[in-house]
C-alpha cells in the first residue's frame, strides 16, 4: 500500500464532455500553484449564474491552488439552418419554367435547388425554458464529472512528489549524519586555529594569564559548536516524513519548515572551521532547496 496516498499536488488538468439536445459542451480545468485557492471561470452567455455554484464546488474539493476552468458550446449548424421561403419559391419557379422550355430537360430536383446560393441561411434558434435548463443540468453534472478528473490527477502527481521528496529527506539525513561525524573534529580543529591566532597576537606581550587564553579559547569553540544545529535539523526531517505521512494539506506547513531547515544548514555553514564540513554544509543546502521545488508544489 502507498504510504502517499493523501498526498495531493496542486497541478493538474482534467476534461470532460457531453451533448445536452443540439448542443455539445467540453469542460476544461487546469490548476497550478498558489498560496491559497483562487478559482477563475469562463462560462458562456445565459449560463453565468453557473459560476458562484460551481465554485463553491471547487472550494469543497481542493484546498489550494490557482484553478482555471473553461466552457466550450458547439450547438449543431444543422439545426439552426431552415431555407428562404421566398428565395425557394423564386428559384423553383425559374427551375420548372426553364425544365418546360427546354426539350428533354430533367424536372429541377429539390436538393439542387436548395444547393444553391441564398436558399439555405442561418436562423436563430430559440431555445425553450426547459432546453435551457436542461442544458444547465448537463454543464454542471460535466464539471463535477472534471473536477473529480481534476482532483485524482492532483492526487496522482502528488504521489509522485511525496517520493521524490521522501528521497530528498533521505538525502539531507545522510548530509546530516555526515556533517556529525566532520564535526567531532570541530573543537580540536578550532583550538589549534586560535592557539595559534592569539600566539602571533600576543608574541612580545608579557602578562597575559594562560588561563585567560583557555577561557577565550573555550568561549569561542562554544560559539562554534554545531551539535544544536545538527540535533534540530534531525527534529526538523523526523517533522518532515510525519507531515509526508499525514498526507492531507500539509503543503503550507512544509513550506514553513523548510525555513527552518534552510536556517540550520546556514548556521552550520558560518560555524564550519573545516572545508569538509563547509562542503557538507553547502550540499545540504542544495538539498534542502530541491526539497523547498517539491514542497511548494503539494497541496
Amino acid at each position: 500500500m502507498n504510504e502517499f496516498l493523501q498526498i495531493a499536488s496542486m497541478t493538474g488538468f482534467a476534461r470532460a464532455q457531453g451533448e445536452s439536445g443540439a448542443t455539445a459542451w467540453v469542460w476544461e480545468l487546469r490548476s497550478v500553484n498558489g498560496r491559497g485557492l483562487d478559482v477563475k471561470l469562463r462560462l458562456p452567455n445565459g449560463l453565468d449564474p453557473l459560476e458562484f455554484p460551481l465554485r463553491d464546488l471547487v472550494a469543497k474539493r481542493l484546498k489550494r491552488g490557482n484553478v482555471s476552468g473553461t466552457l466550450s458550446l458547439k450547438r449543431d449548424a444543422a439545426a439552426s439552418i431552415a431555407p428562404d421561403m421566398a428565395v425557394l419559391e423564386r428559384l423553383k419557379d425559374l427551375a420548372v419554367n426553364l425544365a418546360d422550355n427546354i426539350p428533354g430537360a430533367l424536372p429541377p430536383r429539390a436538393e439542387l435547388i436548395l444547393g444553391l446560393p441564398g436558399v439555405l441561411r442561418s436562423a436563430p434558434q430559440e431555445e425553450s425554458e426547459e432546453e435551457r435548463a436542461a442544458l444547465a443540468d448537463a454543464v454542471r453534472a460535466g464539471f463535477v464529472q472534471a473536477l473529480e478528473g481534476l482532483a485524482e490527477s492532483r492526487a496522482a502527481e502528488g504521489r509522485k512528489l511525496a517520493e521524490i521528496a521522501a528521497a530528498n529527506l533521505r538525502e539531507i539525513e545522510l548530509l546530516r549524519e555526515a556533517a556529525a561525524l566532520e564535526a567531532t573534529k570541530q573543537p580540536e580543529l578550532h583550538r589549534a586555529k586560535l592557539a595559534a591566532q592569539l600566539a602571533e597576537i600576543i608574541s612580545g606581550v608579557s602578562g597575559l594569564p594562560e588561563e585567560r587564553i583557555a577561557q577565550e579559547i573555550a568561549l569561542l569553540t562554544t560559539k562554534s559548536d554545531v551539535r544544536e544545529e545538527l540535533d534540530r535539523l534531525a527534529a526538523h526531517i523526523a517533522a518532515a516524513r510525519a507531515l509526508l505521512a499525514e498526507g492531507v494539506g500539509v503543503g503550507r506547513k512544509l513550506d514553513f519548515l523548510m525555513q527552518e531547515f534552510n536556517r540550520e544548514a546556514n548556521t552550520l555553514c558560518s560555524k564550519s572551521a573545516s572545508l569538509p564540513l563547509t562542503s557538507i554544509g553547502l550540499a545540504l543546502k542544495a538539498a534542502i532547496e530541491q526539497l523547498r521545488e517539491q514542497v511548494q508544489n503539494i497541496e
